[in-house]
């Protein structure tokens, strides 16, 4: 089998960072890289500033942000269509789901509440985000009364969410899955369903119709709250809980440091060589904020902070080049 080849830079931070968290997450735009949310102490949301890291310059600020600013959350997703950042979800400081969909446009540094209540998807946290060119899509999570399996999208163009069809029994409601487009479909990787799960789902939406994937290769072990990106054909995924705490959100489980593709294509998974133990490597981590960058001119993986095997928040950052 053909060796798959891959970097991690850790990247240098100056000015005032965020500081160590978990459960938090981070979209980027250009070079610049906004992170919102998240943890110290377990289920304790620590602000709401909108923090900003140059990619270029590595160096973070503290946006001043106007309009409708969301209140502190933990286990709330973020990501990004052209200049602007979209928010949705979480679990306040009373630990209650949210459902508030915001946007922020990066040019003008304003947050608008776009949905909420009975006008946004149902309330929950731990759930996972992904885009294309038109929508912001949200997949299952924690909700109000137990885990989640929907998919929801927001067309950013008509303003609107569009209820896809369920997927059934097949793929249990879970949190933490890692959430994907590639090749015009809608890709659900693993995610914690009572247990660590590793089945691959994949929703077509042009045809309404979700299938459950065989995969092959090297397969990675079930897995939750792990980092995920799709570039080209590939999905790309690094870290997560592979075996959870007794004490749930708590503890700290194990955590895992490998980085995996799957071709969506040939369904065929392979294991990225990418220096395990190096000074660059980011170790075994889980509830990381990650999202899809540039560097170099190659599209990559962008990983800040997260939560350690000894249950310690980290706060340093990481970039992935997969090397083809």
């Amino acid at each position: 089998m053909a060796q798959v080849l891959g970097k991690w830079v850790k990247l240098a931070q100056m000015g005032t960072g965020p500081g160590a968290r978990s459960s938090h997450a981070i979209a980027v735009v250009g070079q610049k890289a906004y992170a919102f949310g998240g943890e110290f102490s377990p289920r304790v949301p620590v602000d709401n500033k909108l923090h900003v890291f140059e990619l270029e310059t590595l160096t973070w600020s503290v946006a001043n942000v106007t309009g409708d600013i969301p209140p502190p959350r933990v286990g709330v997703s973020m990501a990004s269509i052209g200049e602007v950042v979209y928010v949705f979800g979480g679990r306040d400081s009373t630990h209650s789901e949210l459902n508030e969909l915001y946007s922020l446009d990066t040019r003008t540094n304003k947050w608008t509440l776009l949905s909420s209540g009975d006008a946004s998807p149902p309330h929950r946290s731990y759930h996972s985000t992904t885009t294309d060119d038109r929508r912001v899509y949200i997949f299952g999570g924690c909700g109000v009364a137990g885990r989640l399996n929907d998919l929801w999208a927001y067309d950013v163009i008509d303003g609107k969410w569009i209820q896809y069809p369920n997927p059934g029994e097949n793929c249990k409601g879970r949190g933490g899955p890692g959430l994907a487009v590639a090749r015009g479909k809608i890709w659900v990787i693993y995610g914690f369903a009572g247990v660590e799960m590793d089945d691959v789902h994949c929703f077509d939406p042009v045809h309404g119709l979700w299938t459950q994937k065989e995969t092959h290769g090297e397969k990675p072990t079930a897995r939750s709250v792990f980092c995920t990106i799709g570039i080209g054909k590939y999905i790309i995924i690094y870290g997560g809980e592979v075996d959870p705490s007794d004490l749930g959100h708590l503890g700290a489980g194990k955590f895992t440091g490998e980085v995996y593709g799957l071709d969506t294509e040939t369904l065929e998974w392979k294991k990225w060589e990418d220096g395990p133990g190096s000074d660059n490597h980011p170790g075994p981590r889980g509830w990381c904020a990650f999202g899809k960058g540039c560097r170099g001119g190659q599209e990559g993986l962008l990983v800040y902070g997260g939560n350690s095997p000894t249950n310690d928040r980290l706060d340093d950052i990481s970039f992935f080049t997969p090397l083809y």
